[in-house]
């Protein structure tokens, strides 16, 4: 195993916005990025085996220039094929590999990958291995603080010295332990009690490592907080389901002097990709189930939610309605 080497994203990420399957698909991306230029972008988690044996790997693969920087969620256990995984990623543009150890769901732990993967820290690091050996881009991890009862600070740092041992650039740990048997993925992400001071713990006795907090953050001033003490801040499903109350982050985290945008403004810069996927036979709905939750605290936007969800789940949404609604949307001053 290589030894450590402290610091070795050169380009560290403060904030960054969780992968989430069946959320962060390439069009929340896209409305991600006219919100913030600078967060850091996550695919849903693939799954190698899946990607390797597919004859579409651009349905898996595809992103759009724009999303940069944007990192590709891998999930599996068999270092060989995460090796040819990882030689796509690179081969297709991403600029980081990450490794999911946290997915709680029946279904990824019966392939034995996501959480239930904590419990071999070995096998984990020949799959970090395998991935840092395949490329030459940056390889993360996301894993959680424990499985289970295997949920001691002895063993989270043992398993983290494992992975970083194997070459890992940064860890993004979910502050929760994840339950396998009993709960399920909704409920591993609010029933387990975050322990902050557990991750704080293991970056103080660790601190050479990249080490970013996820879990429970709900607004940028908590992520500016976390950031005094962890390498970098990720956030989950309030960002989704309340993208426009993380509208500052460029100005907040990165300190850059720009105008935040409002609603209408973010569904118009939107307007020529909504219409370049109509026009390549998408469905208006892919688009609009995410733009909806911009949509959110202003005189009758539940109305207008509902106005373009019936729209697009009808088929019926076409440019000029869209445009018409934002406008009203513009006219209030949202």
């Amino acid at each position: 195993m290589s030894s450590i080497k402290p610091n070795s994203i050169k380009n560290i990420h403060k904030l960054s916005i969780a992968p989430m399957m069946d959320c962060t698909d390439r069009h929340f991306r896209m409305i991600m990025r006219k919100i913030s230029s600078k967060a850091l972008l996550y695919t849903e988690m693939v799954v190698a085996q899946s990607l390797i044996y597919t004859n579409e790997k651009e349905k898996f693969l595809d992103f759009n220039d724009e999303e940069h920087p944007i990192s590709i969620q891998f999930g599996g256990d068999n270092p060989t094929i995460l090796k040819e995984a990882a030689k796509m990623a690179q081969d297709w543009g991403y600029d980081e590999i990450n490794f999911n150890v946290g997915c709680p769901s029946p279904r990824v732990c019966s392939g034995n990958f996501g959480a239930s993967l904590m419990k071999e820290p070995e096998k984990v690091a020949r799959c970090i291995e395998s991935l840092k050996n395949s490329c030459n881009l940056p390889v993360t991890i996301k894993h959680r603080i424990g499985v289970d009862k295997d949920d001691s600070f002895m063993n989270l740092n043992n398993f983290v010295r494992h992975v970083a041992n194997a070459g890992a650039d940064r860890f993004t740990i979910h502050a929760r332990k994840a339950i396998l048997k009993g709960l399920n993925p909704k409920q591993n992400r609010t029933i387990p009690p975050l322990k902050y001071d557990l991750v704080k713990k293991l970056k103080n006795l660790n601190p050479e490592l990249l080490i970013e907090i996820n879990g429970g953050f709900t607004n940028i001033n908590q992520s500016i907080e976390a950031l005094s003490d962890f390498d970098g801040v990720m956030i989950g499903r309030s960002i989704y389901k309340h993208p426009l109350r993380w509208s500052e982050i460029d100005q907040k985290v990165y300190g850059i002097n720009t105008k935040s945008k409002s609603a209408s403004d973010i569904i118009f810069s939107l307007i020529p990709y909504i219409e370049d996927h109509l026009t390549n036979g998408g469905k208006s709905w892919d688009i609009c189930k995410h733009l909806i939750n911009l949509v959110e605290g202003i005189p009758k936007a539940k109305i207008w939610r509902n106005q373009i969800s019936i729209k697009s789940i009808k088929k019926e949404l076409d440019i000029n309605y869209l445009r018409k609604l934002t406008s009203k949307l513009k006219e209030m001053g949202y």
